[in-house]
């Protein structure tokens, strides 16, 4: 099967042997390699939009879906059914049988990674609330879709991301609304810290979570078991999703757009709160993949699953946060510019990281097999 790029989101055929750090960057596409280029350019194209069309906030808000304005809602839902439609959701069973690796991924992905987040927004932004809620969300919205091409660049288990991916999914839909309310107002409750504003609603996160990742997670579901059954699994990720994945990026950066333009007056005015947002995600990325890597050396999964460990654990959904964050908060909120800030910060730092993972192949597993023909020709 062909490689597929990063705006597909789909699966990337693994070669024989690593690839040298220097063939990363060039197994993308263009629209792959400047993807933190063209998001900044939606930034920008926001910012300009929100100057030269001054009615355009009164105009988004006139019609309006689970709170959302209806373009936006329409942005936020184009992203995520595209990455939702990639995950393979029947074979689950193949990768659950290693206890090791589910538990350790569960603790890391559900417990660990979201606490850490927690810790980081506190020691970063004490002072500013909306952008210290809007990591909190960031860090309980697990990754679903990107890493798989990360995973496959720095040839992890591939069968291993996509089941971890699938529970993700799943396990987002049933705990992520119970997991905000503990993070957001009881957790800081215990600390004696201040709790995030009456704004808060755990409904209002779970309604959002519904909304904006349970429809596209149904929609991805039958599209792939339709899909499938009608043509095959190698149309369906050989032709099909090549196709279909694209219009996750598309969706992003409309949605960016538009959130830039709402927020060009705040963005203007306070530009180093943008870079206070970026420097909490930058250390979350490198320590969350590096705690990975070291319990996969630690508990012997080897370098694949150690891999997949690893940036399953790193990455995050950010669609899902932006959706939550603007359902909840609102498109001009704080909430939703931190989670706005995250893929520009996630794209360039994990590719740097699959560099790091591929050296560490080197350095740590010299002797490890290279992939399967199995996982090559699939």
């Amino acid at each position: 099967m062909p490689a597929v790029s990063i705006a597909s989101r789909s699966y990337v055929s693994i070669p024989a042997t690593p690839p040298q750090t220097g063939q990363v960057t060039a197994r993308l596409s263009t629209l792959d390699r400047f993807l933190p280029v063209w998001i900044l350019t939606a930034m920008v194209t926001g910012l300009l939009l929100g100057r030269l069309v001054p009615g355009i906030g009164p105009a988004l808000d006139s019609v309006k879906v689970a709170n959302v304005s209806l373009p936006i809602a329409v942005g936020l839902l184009v992203m995520m059914y595209p990455v939702l439609a990639k995950v393979r959701y029947n074979e689950t069973s193949k990768v659950v049988a290693d206890r090791k690796l589910m538990v350790t991924s569960l603790v890391l992905n559900w417990v660990a990674a979201p606490a850490f987040m927690f810790a980081l927004a506190w020691i970063f932004l004490p002072d500013l609330p909306e952008y210290r809620t809007g990591l909190i969300i960031v860090g309980l919205a697990r990754c679903i879709a990107m890493v798989m091409i990360w995973n496959d660049l720095a040839c992890g288990d591939r069968e291993a991301a996509a089941v971890l991916v699938a529970i993700n999914s799943v396990f987002q839909v049933l705990a992520f609304g119970a997991l905000g309310w503990f993070y957001l107002q009881v957790l800081p409750g215990w600390l004696g810290l201040e709790t995030t504003s009456v704004e808060f609603s755990f409904w209002a996160i779970t309604f959002s979570v519904l909304i904006f990742l349970g429809i596209p997670l149904l929609a991805g579901f039958l599209t792939r078991t339709f899909g499938e059954k009608a043509k095959g699994r190698d149309w369906y990720e050989g032709t099909f999703l090549p196709k279909l994945g694209p219009w996750a990026l598309y969706g992003l950066l409309f949605t960016i757009v538009l959130l830039f333009a709402l927020q060009g007056d705040e963005i203007t005015s306070n530009p180093l709160d943008v870079a206070r947002i970026a420097l909490p995600l930058l250390v979350y990325f490198v320590v969350v993949f590096s705690v990975g890597m070291l319990l996969g050396k630690i508990l012997n999964l080897g370098y694949p699953r150690t891999t997949t460990l690893a940036f399953t654990a790193a990455g995050n959904n950010f669609e899902l946060a932006i959706a939550v964050a603007i359902g909840t908060y609102g498109v001009t909120s704080g909430q939703a510019l931190a989670g706005v800030v995250g893929p520009l910060i996630e794209v360039p730092v994990l590719v740097a990281l699959v560099y790091v993972a591929l050296w560490a192949q080197k350095k740590y597993w010299p002797s490890a097999a290279p992939a399967s023909p199995e996982m090559t020709n699939r």
